[in-house]
């Protein structure tokens, strides 16, 4: 047999392939870096948009915020309106119930008793006055419960005066206020 010496064209099948194995590994190395740029660069992108994003909606909750403050201020002003008008119109409202309630009390206080002083705390009205006689002062307290605008009258003292009159005295008394309703009065007025 021939002595043929294969070691050289092995040599260049290995370099070749070395070669070859070298340039693969290259590219995919390459190929890898370049998806793992993209990758990264689409992630950030993403985030820088999301972040975008996520600034965006701070400021608009942020106006939205302002928004409801005002809202809360102005219903807080409206609800503050809205008790002065109720407390206007029942300023207006109670003005002819004053009227008619001292003229109510003008018809119930009977000849004879002089009243000296009127005073008022809440819906209790605080009186004294001189009477001729104690029947006066009866009749009075039954005129005022008979009222449709006083209820609940209380003597709290009567004193002897017979430097005014044989019979005379001095009484002092107190009373409730009331607002009869109106709806009872139409249906009185009805009937």
């Amino acid at each position: 047999m021939a002595n043929i010496n294969l070691l050289p064209w092995r040599d260049e099948l290995r370099a070749r392939r070395k070669q070859e194995y070298l340039t693969i590994l290259a590219a995919v190395t390459a190929m890898a870096l370049l998806l793992s740029y993209l990758w990264v660069s689409s992630v950030q992108g993403d985030i820088d948009s999301q972040n975008v994003r996520n600034k965006m909606l701070k400021d608009e909750i942020a106006i939205l915020e302002d928004k409801v403050a005002e809202i809360k201020d102005l219903k807080k002003r409206r609800a503050e309106l809205l008790e002065r008008m109720r407390v206007i119109q029942e300023l207006q409202g109670m003005r002819p119930v004053i009227v008619r309630a001292f003229d109510e009390f003008v018809r119930m206080v009977p000849d004879g008793i002089y009243i000296t002083e009127l005073s008022r705390e809440g819906d209790i009205l605080s009186m004294g006055g001189v009477t001729e006689s104690n029947n006066r002062v009866s009749s009075f307290m039954r005129n005022l419960e008979a009222s449709d605008w006083f209820k609940d009258p209380n003597l709290s003292s009567v004193n002897a005066r017979p430097d005014l009159g044989e019979q005379a005295g001095e009484f002092s008394m107190t009373v409730r206020a009331a607002v009869p309703n109106t709806e009872e009065e139409e249906e009185g007025g009805q009937k």
